[in-house]
């Protein structure tokens, strides 16, 4: 969850730092701090709070070193104050470090140090690893390299780590263990990062580590090793073309606000190259080899967390309805820990925007463990999801940077049709109707898109009447209940207030105690299920509460029962969810900005759950 950057080279690295720390807030915003060596000595400054908070303390005389190492802080152990900030100094002040991830076992490995006289300054876990990286330097006598594997072989738990040695001024190490690390390499230059968001406008030429290796900097040369060895592993250098225009606001006053309006360009490169129009046909060459072994599933799990977790259960539906398979939706955090009916016979779906997400990361490592086929279906290229799945989809939405989903979760409903259109076309005739409808579809969404997003001005009319409520009821029936889920947790995130998602008929099942005057309920409608629908619509009109309508369906009824509708194109229930979750982003994001929430970086939320 936490941002970690480092640099060594021969600029000056905290200029580079204090930049890829900004584009790494997203991540964690509590507290930073950075770390520089400088004359051979590490100057070291923290701060509670952002980059911005640091910045303003920094003696640019001071640190004006060419390599060191920074961090954005998102709070698991200890408050979120300078105290707790990393980097953390060991107890001889000594080794710095910095750590994306959780130590399990660090209370024990706390007691251990205090009892050998070392004395703690923080309430965090990554303290733990700086002192005992320096006391098994100290008292192993054994090199820098050496003492930071054997630390690590006592840690249980996840890390990315970035480390410093006051007295190696020419070294820096580098370790992963369920967290990202991700080095760019640029002639005789390293970046160090969890994020390549962070490091992409230096250089395009990426490393990633794997699980369990770690990579040590020294004089300007690098060796990437097995943790729990000695073996020198060679690692393919990959080229990831980002535009560096893709990770800047732009005009736009927040990131949530371009990612949505960005949505339309996004779905058009999630499917760019897959659709052949002509044939009515869909080409997927990351799952096409494996694509017999899926159908011939007794069960297909998909796992998530979040807003993926929304996006799989509309996957679930669509995969339900063409293939005849039974589809399973699982949350990863739960699924990881079942007792479950996994086996060779068995496919699992993973999806994450990030491809990193700790959950759904240990649910895959399960499910690979019974011998399923794996599919991941994320948005980062190189992520450890895309890199430990059998097989997969990427979606191709571009960096997401805004900690609400928006442009991921559209390109995650989009190629979720596309696996379950491309399998339904292997078992059937290539000419089937049901295809060919929806394959239109497929072409005139981004319009349709563009004609929802001109509807911002009017959403805000409708937030200016509902932005000092309390609570919010979103319902839908079929498709539209994931829509309702996922536009409850958009307003949860991002504005703080209450908001529950329901399928329909279980309002009568709890929910409907709640109505009154000051409860505004959302009704997402669609065709389908439209006369149960409006009764549950006239239930609530009998109960005083508000009425907000997103629909397809031109009924004077539901002008009638209403207290604000909002029309949308219509278009194939699969992909309607596409076109449904926008004005409910819209919604939540000008209630926010009404209420003066940070949007982008709303309180005690990261963009990527590393940890669990």
């Amino acid at each position: 969850m936490c941002g970690i950057i480092g640099y060594i080279g021969h600029k000056n690295a905290s200029e580079i730092i204090l930049n890829g720390l900004k584009r790494l807030e997203y991540r964690g915003y509590d507290s930073v701090g950075i770390s520089i060596y400088n004359k051979n000595q590490i100057e070291s400054i923290k701060s509670s709070g952002k980059v911005f908070d640091l910045e303003k303390k920094i003696d640019k005389n001071i640190f004006n070193g060419t390599s060191g190492i920074g961090h954005t802080r998102w709070a698991t152990h200890g408050r979120p104050n300078t105290a707790n900030a990393h980097p953390h100094k060991c107890y001889r002040n000594k080794i710095h470090l910095i750590h994306n991830g959780v130590i399990e076992n660090y209370k024990s490995l706390k007691e251990f140090l205090i009892g050998k006289g070392i004395a703690f300054k923080s309430d965090t876990d990554t303290e733990v690893l700086s002192n005992l990286i320096s006391y098994f330097l100290e008292t192993e006598n054994i090199s820098f390299e050496n003492s930071v594997k054997i630390a690590l072989s006592k840690i249980v738990g996840a890390y990315g780590i970035i480390v410093l040695n006051e007295d190696c001024p020419n070294e820096m190490i580098a370790a992963k263990k369920g967290s990202p690390v991700i080095v760019g390499i640029k002639d005789d230059e390293f970046f160090i990062s969890s994020d390549i968001a962070s490091i992409i406008e230096h250089t395009k030429n990426m490393l990633y580590l794997d699980e369990n290796e770690m990579i040590i900097f020294n004089d300007l040369n690098y060796e990437v090793k097995n943790i729990d060895s000695d073996n020198i592993i060679t690692k393919e250098i990959e080229f990831i073309d980002i535009d560096i225009q893709n990770i800047e606001k732009g005009e736009y006053e927040h990131f949530m606000l371009k990612e949505i309006f960005e949505q339309s360009s996004a779905y058009v490169n999630s499917i760019r190259g897959r659709i052949d129009y002509e044939k009515n046909t869909v080409k997927l060459g990351g799952i096409n080899d494996h694509a017999a072994d899926i159908l011939n599933s007794d069960i297909i799990y998909i796992t998530a967390c979040g807003t993926s977790w929304h996006s799989a259960l509309i996957g679930s539906y669509i995969l339900e309805n063409l293939l005849d398979i039974p589809v399973k939706v699982e949350y990863a955090s739960e699924f990881r820990y079942r007792k479950t009916t996994l086996s060779s016979s068995t496919t699992l779906i993973a999806i994450s925007q990030s491809g990193e997400t700790a959950d759904t990361l240990a649910a895959l490592e399960k499910a690979r463990s019974y011998g399923a086929k794996t599919i991941g279906v994320v948005n980062v290229v190189g992520s450890t999801i895309a890199r430990e799945s059998d097989c997969g989809v990427y979606i191709h939405a571009g960096p997401e940077i805004g900690v609400a989903s928006t442009k991921a979760f559209t390109c995650q409903v989009s190629v979720l049709n596309l696996i379950a259109l491309f399998l339904f076309q292997f078992k059937s005739d290539k000419n089937n109707p049901k295809i060919n409808e929806i394959i239109k579809e497929f072409s005139l969404i981004a319009e349709k898109i563009d004609i929802i997003l001109s509807y911002s001005s009017e959403i805000q009319k409708i937030a200016e009447s509902y932005k000092n409520v309390n609570n919010f009821l979103y319902l839908g029936r079929g498709f539209q209940f994931p829509v309702a889920l996922e536009g409850a947790l958009k307003l949860k995130e991002i504005s703080y207030i209450h908001a529950e998602g329901y399928p329909a008929a279980e309002m009568k099942h709890g929910p409907i105690a709640l109505i009154d005057e000051n409860m505004p309920v959302v009704f997402i409608v669609s065709k389908t299920g439209y006369s149960k629908i409006l009764s549950n619509i006239e239930e609530v009109k009998a109960r005083g509460g508000k009425i907000i309508i997103i629909t397809s369906v031109n009924s004077e009824e539901l002008r009638q029962y209403s207290d604000h509708v909002l029309h949308i194109p219509n278009t194939h229930q699969f992909l309607s969810p596409i076109l449904k979750s926008i004005p409910l982003q819209l919604l939540a994001y000008h209630i926010a900005v009404l209420k003066d929430c940070n949007v982008d970086q709303p309180r005690n939320l990261a963009k990527s759950v590393t940890v669990e």
